[in-house]
């Protein structure tokens, strides 16, 4: 059985009057259960050197509904002017500038209707690193390509 633990440390000794520090860590089990998440997309690491949309993270024919999942996306961009867009689906849920991560749930519906995609704000390339620690795909009758 997998165990997978995620942390968050939050540390300013300048944001407010007094320092800051705010540490929290969560075991990522399958949904309802105590049993860990055991299965991943593997750490991918893709360099982008065009400003279009990518579909970065997508299960053709597959669902994840109902299982649970966590998406890892990581600007790798030493520039900090340099950032990447994210999006689920049509909505655009915000900015990865140089060095920044996003760590979410995630619950992939059917029909490519929560697909993550992420558009680089420079066409001179930007590392992206990304994976999905998931419980599971369930595969549908047909693919939706």
């Amino acid at each position: 059985m997998a165990t997978t633990t995620a942390s968050l440390s939050l540390v300013s000794s300048d944001l407010f009057d007094d320092s800051l520090s705010i540490s929290t860590s969560n075991q990522l089990n399958k949904a309802g259960t105590v049993t860990g998440l055991d299965q991943t997309t593997g750490l991918n690491k893709i360099y982008l050197t065009a400003t279009t949309n990518v579909d970065i993270i997508t299960v053709p024919g597959a669902t994840m509904d109902g299982k649970k999942s966590h998406v890892y996306i990581s600007n790798e961009s030493t520039d900090e002017t340099e950032y990447i867009v994210v999006s689920i689906g049509d909505k655009v849920i915000g900015r990865l500038y140089a060095g920044d991560f996003l760590w979410m749930p995630w619950n992939q519906q059917a029909q490519h209707l929560s697909d993550i995609e992420i558009a680089p704000s420079v066409a001179t390339g930007i590392f992206v690193e990304y994976m999905i620690i998931h419980d599971g795909i369930v595969l549908t009758s047909s693919a939706d390509s």
